[in-house]
Order: C-alpha cells, then structure tokens, then sequence
C-alpha cells in the first residue's frame, strides 16, 4: 500500500521559495505565471491491507513530524 502526502503553507503564510519561482519564470518569458507556491510530496510504502488504519496512522505520522501544523496543511492519499 502506498501513501501520498502533500504539504503546502497555508494561505496567508509567506512563500519566499514560490515568489522566487514565480518571479524566475516571469524573467524567463513566462508572463502568464501570476503567484507560484511551493510544497513538498511525501510518498510512504505501507504494510497492511486496511486502508482506514493506514490514512489514520500517517495522519499520525502528519501531525508528530511530517508537517507543521503551525504553518502547513496536509492532503493525504492512500493507494
């Protein structure tokens, strides 16, 4: 069983890194790109067959270390 999860900032927190992009592929030509955000794709390989137990257990896994729930938010895929 496989596991994705996306993280991203929540809206309203500073992107330096997605500013950074949007602004280079503006200098590239790119004049239709607006705003840029930046994140982070986590992909787990999960024993079990249970798919329930698996998204509530990287839930889990979400909220001790793989985000800050401070400043991100988290989607969580299980396949």
């Amino acid at each position: 069983m496989k596991a994705k999860i996306h993280v991203y900032l929540k809206p309203g927190v500073l992107d330096p890194q997605g500013a950074a992009v949007a602004g280079a592929l503006r200098n590239m030509g790119y004049d239709e790109v607006e705003d840029a955000r930046q994140g982070k794709l986590i992909e787990l390989d999960l024993t079990g067959e249970n798919a329930d137990t698996a998204k509530s257990r990287v839930d889990e896994m979400c909220q001790k270390l793989l985000s800050n729930p401070v400043i991100e938010s988290y989607s969580i895929e299980i396949a």
